[in-house]
């Protein structure tokens, strides 16, 4: 593989190239590299963050003097709902330093697609930290089996409002966005099948230790009629009629052909693609082939993705580690960017590409690599949710024009990109074609060393890009 291919492969199946990685791999066959990136993929391990204190305290609330069961003051759930909503903070930075650090990449960026196909959002630490490593255990795996056990988190019962979902009064809101934002597509299914899928899940709910638990009794166990076939069915019924459909394998396949090869689709390619995941719902195989395939090295695709706010801020920490020495300040530049992890906006998640770019968050975009790599000043205003007490603790700083407090490993830098020559840096860092304007402006600046050109090539329009 040249160094082109190289840099392709890595910004879509991990955040980037660094130099080290790129020694070691030119002169590798393509089979060896892209084997490799899925044998480090097996090997990923669950996100987690120390709920033990979170687990204690909750016990603790439901137990009277007499050590029996008791329902929970109103005050108690509001403190529990406050250190759960502080863990959910430290997840998000955990989850983003993972994204930084691990070499089971492949296996993250797919979580990371995932959780904006899958999308689910909760204040509940211990079912989020559930929800979000059952993303990243079932990223490669069977696409049925992975369905079928979204549909049994916690997270998602309470999201989609399942866990109301009773035999009397079927709710009907997470059948519908099953098929429409999940599995098929909208113009796919009937609103009778909407009824009958909702149906199907009633009763589905969880129990303390966030498990599955069917409560038998609000379940319907009639005779359903679903998508052309007429049955006694539950929800993994359902689901298994879905699958059943060609029009799924093709939802997930453009879903996936926009996140990892273009944003403009070519219906051939997802015609190829449906092809090879409707025989057996492989997610792996399926990836497999498509970074194996000669056509997502062509040039049309290299350089033409915008780089989601993660990626963006994820890439730039990979070529210089940065600590933030105040961790809300990285919630603060998610929030400015669009992409808060495990917060997303709606049920349909982001909707990437072209959207992650307006007036200005490409302004703040531009000047991100002067913010976390050179002191620049920035003000402080708020953009977007995420909790109330951060609002609040933002508001006060508004007025004044502050920097990010961060640690920058410039002699990590040093010592992998150091001896660069300019070109060589320029070539590492920028796939896409660079305006000639751009070109003049990089050749006249008068650096003297590596760390302020990099600086300088990240701030470029075409560093947006990968």
């Amino acid at each position: 593989m040249n160094q082109k291919h190289l840099q392709h492969l890595y910004s879509r199946a991990g955040f980037g190239l660094s130099y080290n990685d790129y020694s070691k791999l030119n002169k590798e066959p393509k089979s060896k590299i892209i084997s490799g990136l899925f044998s480090n993929a097996e090997k990923w391990i669950p996100l987690l963050v120390d709920v033990s204190e979170l687990k204690a305290l909750s016990a603790s609330k439901k137990m009277n003097a007499k050590n029996s069961m008791t329902k929970m003051s109103a005050k108690d759930k509001r403190d529990l709902t406050k250190k759960s909503q502080q863990k959910i903070k430290e997840l998000n930075y955990a989850w983003i330093k993972r994204l930084e650090q691990t070499n089971a990449i492949l296996n993250e960026k797919m979580t990371l697609f995932w959780t904006n196909t899958f999308v689910c959002k909760d204040n509940n630490i211990l079912h989020i930290m559930q929800y979000n490593n059952t993303l990243r255990k079932h990223a490669l795996g069977n696409f049925r089996d992975f369905v079928k056990a979204i549909a049994r988190e916690p997270s998602m019962s309470k999201y989609l409002n399942n866990k109301q979902n009773v035999k009397k009064n079927p709710n009907e809101n997470f059948a519908r966005e099953l098929m429409e934002l999940f599995t098929l597509g909208i113009d796919n299914y009937t609103e009778n099948d909407i009824k009958e899928a909702a149906r199907a899940f009633t009763g589905w709910s969880f129990n303390e230790n966030g498990g599955y638990k069917l409560r038998k009794k609000q379940h319907d166990y009639g005779i359903k009629t679903f998508l052309g076939k007429t049955g006694d069915f539950n929800g993994d019924a359902i689901i298994d009629i879905i699958l059943e459909q060609e029009n799924c394998a093709r939802f997930i396949c453009r879903k996936l052909y926009s996140y990892f090869v273009n944003p403009k689709i070519n219906e051939e390619r997802i015609n190829e693609l449906t092809s090879i995941f409707f025989k057996n719902y492989d997610i792996k195989a399926l990836m497999l082939h498509v970074f194996s395939s000669d056509w997502f090295y062509a040039e049309e695709h290299i350089g033409v993705k915008i780089k989601s706010p993660i990626e963006l801020l994820v890439g730039i920490q990979k070529i210089v580690p940065v600590t933030f020495q105040k961790e809300k300040q990285l919630l603060f530049l998610q929030k400015m960017m669009g992409q808060t992890l495990l917060n997303p906006p709606n049920v349909a998640g982001w909707k990437g590409d072209k959207n992650w770019i307006d007036s200005n968050t490409l302004l703040f975009r531009l000047k991100l690599p002067s913010l976390l790599l050179n002191n620049a000043v920035i003000n402080l205003e708020e953009k977007g949710e995420f909790e109330d007490r951060f609002e609040t603790y933002y508001k006060k700083e508004k007025k004044k024009k502050q920097y990010l407090k961060v640690t920058k490993s410039w002699i990590d830098f040093d010592k992998e990109y150091g001896t660069l020559s300019v070109n060589e840096l320029k070539v590492l860092l920028i796939v896409s074609k660079i305006d000639k304007d751009t070109e003049q402006l990089l050749s006249h600046l008068a650096l003297t060393n590596n760390r302020d050109f990099l600086i300088q090539l990240m701030s470029i329009p075409e560093y947006q890009l990968c």
